[in-house]
C-alpha cells in the first residue's frame, strides 16, 4: 500500500496542496495548530473540488482521504512526503521543521513551499537528517498551475532531489530544479523584475496601475501563458530566430533595459499602488473574478495538455 503524504500548514498553499495529492489518489493526513484549521482546509479542498474533478482525479481518489491530526507527530508518521506550508517566517519555520525533521521516517522528503527561504538555511534547522530537507515551491493556486521550484540545499544528495521531482511529475505538475541557491529562486525573481518595473512605470506617472495590468494581461502575457518569454523571442525572429531577434532588437533592448527603474517601496508609493488596484477593481466581485480565473485555467491547462507542439 502506498504510504500516505503529510501537509504540515493548512492555510492557503497548504490547503491546496492537500488538495492536489487528494485529486491524484493519496491519503493526505493534515496538521496546522490554528483554531478551525480542520474545518477551514475541508471547505476549501471541496470548493477546489470541481476544477480538480475537470482536469481528472485519479483512480480512488477522494475527499474522503484526507485525516486532519492535531498531533504533528502523528501526522508525519509512516509519510513518504511531508509538505511544509507554514508561514514565511523563520523562526516559526524552524520550529515546524525541527518537529517533523524529529517524528518522520528517516526516508521521507521534507519539501518546504517556502518563496524565498532558501534550503541550506532550512537544513540547518534540522538535527537529525537535514539532507532530506528542500524547497519545493509551488505557484497559486497551487492544486491548478502545474510549475514546482525544487530547490536543493548544500546537504541535499541526487536520490533526494529525483525523488522529490518523481513525486511532482506522478502529480502531474511540472518541476524546474533550481541549480543554485538564490533568494526568491526562480520564478519569483522573474515576477520581482516586472513588478520593479510596474511599480518604477506607475511611481513615474507613466503609466496607472489598470494600464499596467491590461498591458500584460491582453499583451505579452497570453503569449508568456503558453511559451516562455525565451522561446517567445525566438519566435518573433522569425526563421532566424533568436538569433535574428538577438542581432536586430539586442541594442534598443538594451537602452531599454539601461532605463528600467530602480524605486524603493516607501509608504507612498504603496499607497499609490493599492488605491490603483482599488480603482481598477471598483465595482467587480473579487470572489468571481478569482472563479472566472480558475475556471479559464482548467480550459487552459486542458487545452495545453492536449497540443504536443508546445515544448
Amino acid at each position: 500500500m502506498t504510504r500516505p503524504v503529510a501537509v504540515v500548514g493548512t492555510g492557503t498553499i497548504g490547503a491546496s496542496w492537500a488538495a492536489l495529492f487528494l485529486a491524484r489518489g493519496h491519503d493526505v493526513r493534515a496538521h496546522d495548530p490554528a483554531p478551525g484549521a480542520e474545518a477551514r482546509l475541508r471547505d476549501a479542498v471541496a470548493a477546489t473540488w470541481p476544477a480538480l474533478t475537470r482536469l481528472g482525479l485519479a483512480p480512488g481518489a477522494g475527499r474522503s482521504r484526507l485525516s486532519f491530526h492535531d498531533d504533528l507527530a502523528d501526522a508525519v508518521r509512516d509519510v513518504v512526503l511531508v509538505q511544509e506550508s507554514g508561514p514565511e517566517d523563520a523562526d516559526l519555520k524552524a520550529a515546524l521543521l525541527r518537529a517533523i525533521d524529529a517524528h518522520a521516517p528517516a526516508d521521507a522528503v521534507i519539501a518546504s513551499s517556502s518563496s524565498g527561504l532558501l534550503p541550506s538555511t532550512l537544513q540547518a534547522m534540522c538535527e537529525h537528517h537535514p539532507e532530506r530537507v528542500l524547497v519545493g515551491h509551488p505557484f497559486h493556486p497551487a492544486a491548478l498551475v502545474p510549475l514546482v521550484e525544487v530547490v536543493p540545499g548544500a546537504a541535499s544528495p541526487d536520490h533526494a532531489v529525483t525523488a522529490a521531482v518523481a513525486f511532482y511529475v506522478d502529480l502531474g505538475k511540472r518541476p524546474i530544479v533550481v541549480r543554485r541557491e538564490v533568494p526568491g529562486h526562480v520564478a519569483n525573481r522573474l515576477q520581482a523584475a516586472l513588478w520593479r518595473e510596474a511599480y518604477s512605470l506607475v511611481e513615474r506617472g507613466v503609466a496607472t496601475v489598470a494600464d499596467i495590468d491590461t498591458a500584460i494581461s491582453n499583451g505579452p502575457g497570453l503569449r508568456w501563458a503558453l511559451l516562455g518569454p525565451l522561446v517567445g523571442q525566438h519566435l518573433s525572429g522569425g526563421p532566424g530566430g533568436m538569433a535574428h531577434t538577438l542581432r536586430h532588437l539586442g541594442p534598443p533592448a538594451q537602452a531599454w533595459m539601461d532605463d528600467l527603474g530602480a524605486p524603493r517601496l516607501t509608504d507612498e508609493l504603496a499607497d499609490l499602488l493599492v488605491s490603483g488596484v482599488d480603482d481598477e477593481l471598483a465595482g467587480i466581485d473579487q470572489q468571481a473574478m478569482a472563479a472566472a480565473r480558475d475556471e479559464l485555467l482548467v480550459d487552459l491547462l486542458t487545452r495545453k495538455r492536449a497540443t504536443p507542439a508546445l515544448p
